[in-house]
C-alpha cells in the first residue's frame, strides 16, 4: 500500500470519527483536528496550526504537560483519562501517538460520549 493511500485511510477513520479529535505534534502546535473538533471547539475559527497554550488556562496546560511527560516515561503510558464533560456526558482522554518503533512523536484529546446509542443494532436501511 503506498503511504498516501495509507495516509488517506487513517484520515478518513479520523474524519468519520463523531466525536472531537485533536492531534497535536510535541511541540503543542495542533496539527490536524476532525470535522467534529471543528464542530465542537470553535466552529467559527479552525484551531489547526496553534500553540495548545493559546487556547488552554495554565492549570489545564500543565495537566496536559504533565501527561506527555509521562507519555515519555515508558512505551506503556499511552492514555490519560482527562475530565467528563457533564453537559454533554463525554469523557476527555489524552493519548500518545508512537512511530513504528515505539517513540513519542506527538499526542492526541479524544472525547468518548457517554450516552448509550438508541439505536437499532446493525440497522443498514
Amino acid at each position: 500500500m503506498a503511504e498516501n493511500e495509507l495516509f488517506d485511510f487513517f484520515k478518513g477513520i479520523i474524519d468519520s470519527e463523531e466525536g472531537p479529535i485533536v492531534l497535536c505534534n510535541l511541540d503543542y502546535r495542533i496539527i490536524y483536528e476532525n470535522p467534529a473538533a471543528m464542530m465542537y471547539y470553535t466552529p467559527a475559527a479552525p484551531i489547526t496550526g496553534k500553540l495548545l497554550s493559546t487556547l488552554m488556562d495554565e492549570e489545564m496546560m500543565s495537566k496536559v504537560d504533565m501527561s506527555v511527560e509521562w507519555f515519555k516515561e515508558d512505551r506503556k503510558n499511552n492514555k490519560v483519562f482527562a475530565f467528563h464533560d457533564d453537559t454533554n456526558n463525554m469523557d476527555m482522554y489524552i493519548l500518545a501517538i508512537r512511530n513504528t518503533k515505539g517513540e513519542l512523536i506527538g499526542f492526541y484529546g479524544r472525547r468518548e460520549d457517554r450516552t448509550p446509542d438508541q439505536g437499532k443494532i446493525f440497522d443498514l436501511d
